[in-house]
């Protein structure tokens, strides 16, 4: 087995060696250094540090709230616990729109502080793709995010499935295309039609990475908790858990709390 040092890390041109060999892409998300570790372990190519968060971990209603300090703190955990996975950052809100003067000099801040190996920015507006561009200039590699945008759910009107019609499908294009020419290596697409995320893949020379979109995308993101069935109360139809964990801990702290109720923990082995 390699040593730590001598891994090879997965960088933004390996998703698009990926591509173009026909060999799926493995996305999940982690906030920490100890499920970074395990789901490197596991051989994931890429490990987002989603601003689902704010919503996982945090406990808030959207990724409205999450603040640029809040990911480049979990952004350096997960970067502490992955040896080869690619780890991307989510941008926050409010961190890139305003100018990509601002835009890039808040990403090569988070590149900077973290160790990452890329960002990920929502949506295809003019200053998100002046925003990439400046970003991929600086030398930041740049994923973005297109159908279901969540900094934007106020004003989409909550999460819902986007780009549905031959009209959403010409404009999911149309904007692939232009995050493409703006310098971004890939693509997530999140809640569209399966049909949509097929049109942009063929549309497009970057990876696609669906969420809730098909399986006819390059590859596929899911929240770790979700996959892993820790947040049980979430059940979208796109989701498939992999495991029942959020059940596996109740009954382990009850059995803990059972036996340190009886005087049963700790016994003479747990004992110096």
């Amino acid at each position: 087995m390699s040593s730590p040092s001598t891994v090879r890390r997965v960088m933004a041109r390996d998703l698009g060696v990926k591509k173009r060999a026909g060999e799926r892409i493995v996305m999940v998300t982690a906030y920490d250094a100890l499920f970074a570790r395990l789901v490197d372990d596991a051989g994931v190519d890429a490990i987002l540090v989603g601003d689902s968060l704010g919503n996982v971990i945090a406990g808030l209603d959207s990724t409205i709230g999450v603040t640029l300090e809040q990911m480049i703190y979990h952004g350096t955990l997960v970067c502490r616990g992955a040896k080869r996975a690619m780890v991307i950052v989510d941008m926050p809100f409010m961190t890139y729109e305003l100018g990509a003067e601002r835009a890039a000099e808040n990403c090569g801040r988070v590149v900077q502080q973290t160790g990452a190996q890329a960002v990920k920015l929502e949506g295809a507006t003019a200053p998100v793709l002046a925003a990439v561009r400046a970003t991929t200039e600086l030398g930041v590699p740049v994923i973005g995010h297109l159908g279901l945008t969540p900094q934007r759910v106020l004003s989409i009107g909550g999460h819902r499935i986007q780009n549905k019609g031959d009209e959403g499908i010409a404009r999911l294009i149309d904007d692939a295309r232009r995050l493409e020419d703006a310098g971004a290596f890939a693509v997530v697409l999140e809640l569209v039609p399966a049909a949509a995320a097929a049109a942009v893949r063929a549309a497009v020379s970057i990876p696609t990475i669906g969420i809730g979109a098909g399986v006819d995308c390059d590859g596929q993101v899911l929240v770790l908790p979700d996959l892993l069935g820790l947040n049980d109360d979430f059940a979208p139809r796109f989701l498939k858990r992999y495991a029942s964990l959020g059940g596996e801990v109740r009954d382990a702290v009850r059995r803990y709390g059972d036996e340190v109720r009886a005087g049963a923990y700790p016994g003479p082995e747990h004992s110096v």
